[in-house]
This record gives structure tokens, sequence and C-alpha cells, in this order.
């Protein structure tokens, strides 16, 4: 039996050879930038990303990364406590442009 080869629904190629999201990457215009919330705490907020960017995925790393805790709603990645001083190394290592990264 034949195996069935995934095919991206955007560019038509098959998944293992997909650029659509490293395309997707490049266009992206990131803003990063912290809230203080009860209790004085802080929350590390990173928005801007199309549709072409698997979120998801990229919160569970970035919480993997920053080792906190942190959710994906309203369209932006919340991230428990104050890092914006590493998110731009950190996203730069997940193929994200450095000019397009806009710290607040």
């Amino acid at each position: 039996m034949a195996s069935a080869t995934l095919i991206c629904q955007t560019c038509g190629l098959p998944k293992d050879i997909c650029v659509c999201q490293e395309l997707a990457k490049e266009k992206q215009k990131i803003k990063v930038y912290t809230e203080k919330r009860r209790y004085d705490k802080y929350y590390t907020i990173v928005e801007g990303f199309d549709s072409g960017v698997d979120v998801h995925s990229l919160t569970k790393e970035l919480k993997r990364k920053l080792a906190c805790g942190g959710t994906f709603k309203n369209n932006r990645i919340e991230l428990q406590g104050n890092h914006k001083d590493r998110m731009k190394d950190i996203l730069v290592k997940l193929n994200f442009s450095a000019e397009q990264i806009d710290i607040a």
C-alpha cells in the first residue's frame, strides 16, 4: 500500500519541502512589550503574527526556552515574567528576522 503524502494547502508542495512558514516568518512585524498586572506581576506580550505561522507550537517553544508559563489568546502570546531582554535572541534563533522584531 502506498503511503499518503501530505500536501500543503497554500503552495501545493509536499509538507516536507513546503516553505510557506519560512516565507510567512520573513514578512512579520513582531512587537514585544511587557504589561504589569495584578499583584505587580509582569507579563511579556508578543504579537503581530500572520496566519502563516504556527503560533501554538511557537508559544510552546518560547515557554520551554524561557522556563515560564504562558498562553496564546487574542492573537498574541502572553508569557509570565519579564523576558524582553532575551526575546529577540530567541526569535532570531527560531528563524525570525532581527529587523522585524520591535522591543518596546
